[in-house]
């Protein structure tokens, strides 16, 4: 399990190169903050279900914090 999340790290860390190249500063700055939790949990070798814990909570903290961005900040249209 922690190989997976060491994945996860990497694929963080690819799509944060890949929005700093785009000029996409604060979707980077996101990506890298995930990259270093996903890297982070990776190297800690915690049990299987604890590693399942800390998933579900990353998960609940995203869909709270997408739920809100989308609701109050996001105007849409704004990019036309």
């Amino acid at each position: 399990m922690d190989n997976m999340f060491k994945v996860l790290g990497w694929w963080t860390g690819i799509f944060a190169v890949l929005f700093f190249v785009g000029d996409m500063l604060p979707a980077a700055l996101l990506f890298v903050a995930n990259t270093v939790f996903f890297l982070l949990l990776g190297y800690l070798n915690l049990t299987e279900r604890m590693y399942m814990y800390m998933f579900g909570a990353y998960l609940m903290v995203f869909t709270v914090g997408f739920t809100y961005y989308a609701t109050f900040i996001h105007v849409p249209g704004a990019g036309h």
